[in-house]
């Protein structure tokens, strides 16, 4: 995989993919209707840029809620170019092509700071010839939200932050969920792993396994999955559908006697 660039290598790489056309809107479909309906039916939007954030230890980590944009983006990269904006460069090459990225579609970007990180999503969108770009950050405020929207709509390119502290401390309030600044993020989820299952009949583990919560969606509603990693033509497969704990019937109290 090649190693990270620098910012100018980086519009120097852009420049070359002048002559790309520009990435179609639409949505990119899970396959499955509890997904698919919950995203407002036709799937996650395209030239729009989501919000991903793992929870507890992944917030530094990053490793989950990176396996769900990795997932997500291979299914782009056939379109164009996918660059990934870091601070550390500690993207695992195997474990991306486990997950069926094509590693000769991939730009990795490594920054000095959120800002940079930020300023690399906003460029990359605006770029014919990049179907696709990610950038790992820890919160974006609704004025940065509202450029990556713009940025998004020059060509269509899909957008996702990866919310992520890869040096650990000085947290914000709200890393281990949903922004909160509020966000002009059209889709936000939060991703945690979950213990894989072999096939039966089949010895070792099984394919990776994630919870994926759903918090917004534009004209849809919340929702919760067990997934599984899927090599055919949708990113992952709905293993099991979880109840949503706000709707849980509240507990009988007992009689005092």
């Amino acid at each position: 995989m090649p190693s990270p660039v620098s910012i100018g290598a980086l519009r120097a790489a852009l420049a070359a993919l002048e002559g790309g056309r520009r990435s179609p809107r639409g949505a990119l479909a899970f396959g499955d209707a509890r997904i698919d309906g919950a995203l407002g039916g036709a799937g996650l939007p395209l030239g729009r840029w989501h919000e991903a954030a793992g929870e507890g230890l992944e917030g530094e980590t990053g490793v989950a809620a990176g396996a769900f944009v990795a997932c997500v983006a291979a299914r782009l990269a056939d379109r164009g170019a996918v660059v990934w904006a870091m601070r550390r460069a500690d993207l695992y090459a195997p474990g991306l092509a486990g997950l069926g990225f094509p590693a000769e579609r991939l730009i990795q970007v490594r920054v000095r700071d959120e800002a940079q990180a930020l300023a690399v999503l906003e460029e990359a969108l605006a770029s014919v010839g990049v179907a696709a770009a990610v950038a790992e950050v820890g919160e974006v405020d609704l004025l940065a939200g509202r450029r990556l929207t713009l940025a998004c709509e020059v060509h269509g390119a899909t957008g996702f932050v990866l919310r992520r502290r890869p040096f650990g401390g000085g947290a914000r309030p709200g890393l281990r969920g949903p922004s909160s600044q509020g966000s002009a993020a059209a889709t936000r989820w939060r991703i945690a792993s979950a213990p894989s299952a072999p096939a039966a009949g089949e010895p070792g583990l099984g394919p990776p396994r994630w919870r994926l919560s759903l918090d917004r969606a534009p004209g849809g509603r919340a929702g919760a999955w067990i997934v599984e990693l899927d090599h055919g033509p949708y990113p992952l497969r709905v293993v099991a559908e979880l109840a949503d704990p706000g709707l849980a019937s509240p507990q009988p109290r007992r009689a005092q006697g």
